[in-house]
């Protein structure tokens, strides 16, 4: 589906995003994004040895690294398996490798168990950790020595593993099932431009906030650290059409977004 989504607007904003505490902002297009998605899976694969049904802990904000991860997880056949931003004591599930970011790095190295740790910066401009510990992988400073076009090995099961949120496991079919029902019951379509707040930790976040208007055919605006006051004129520059998870834009009982 994003390969599709990828193909018929290349060049059209796919994931876009803000961090008002840096003043950062970031616009990917659906070719982009895509590449960023096959890089990481081929660093999954090939470089951290992943392989089919292995579970990635990610512990990180929304943000467009997020999004990147969640999508390479699915495509190398990996069960991507999100947890609340920051971690907290004993929020880890088993997994064969995490990933967090730079302030969680002692409490990902403490916990013990996974094979693997990546650490992701999310500096604006790429830069790598300000201090990267034995044992972990830094993410921005390996990430663009990989090939942005990925072939897996083998063809992904859909009947396989590929969420685990909130102590409960969908497959590729349940979790596609349940884009397609949540794209049909809000009406979302290539039109839709969603700015969202929402975290991935749960199916409803994810659905809200990335899969329900990239199924779609349409984008999201991620947005951290939103500053209200300049919240009106990005709807207008960013042609928002729905808002979700923004304090003091609450949707309308029933209702998942907020029209602008």
């Amino acid at each position: 589906m994003l390969r599709a989504r990828a193909a018929a607007r290349a060049a059209a904003p796919l994931v876009t995003f803000y961090d008002d505490a840096t003043g950062e902002r970031i616009e990917l297009s659906g070719a982009t994004f895509e590449n960023w998605v096959a890089k990481t899976a081929n660093l999954l694969v090939d470089g951290l040895g992943a392989e089919p049904g292995d579970r990635v802990a990610l512990a990180l904000p929304p943000h467009w690294q997020t999004a990147v991860w969640l999508f390479a997880c699915w495509s190398a056949g990996l069960v991507a398996a999100p947890v609340p931003h920051p971690l907290s004591q004993g929020a880890l599930p088993e997994a064969e490798m995490v990933v967090v970011t730079e302030p969680d790095l002692p409490r990902a190295l403490a916990a013990g168990g996974a094979t693997e740790i990546v650490g992701l910066s999310l500096h604006a401009l790429g830069g790598p950790l300000r201090d990267c510990p034995p044992g972990v992988t830094d993410y921005a400073a390996e990430i663009r020595a990989y090939g942005d076009q990925f072939v897996s090995y083998a063809p992904v099961n859909p009947e396989a593993p590929a969420l685990h949120v909130m102590s409960v496991t969908f497959s590729g079919v349940e979790l596609t099932a349940k884009a397609f029902s949540f794209v049909s019951k809000t009406g979302l379509d290539s039109a839709t431009r969603a700015l969202t707040m929402v975290p991935y930790h749960t199916v409803d976040g994810l659905l809200t906030g990335l899969l329900g208007p990239i199924i779609a055919g349409g984008s999201v605006v991620i947005t951290r650290n939103i500053d209200k006051a300049a919240l009106d004129r990005r709807v207008s520059l960013e042609h928002v059409t729905a808002v979700a998870g923004v304090p003091g834009w609450d949707p309308p009982s029933g209702s998942v977004y907020r029209r602008p």
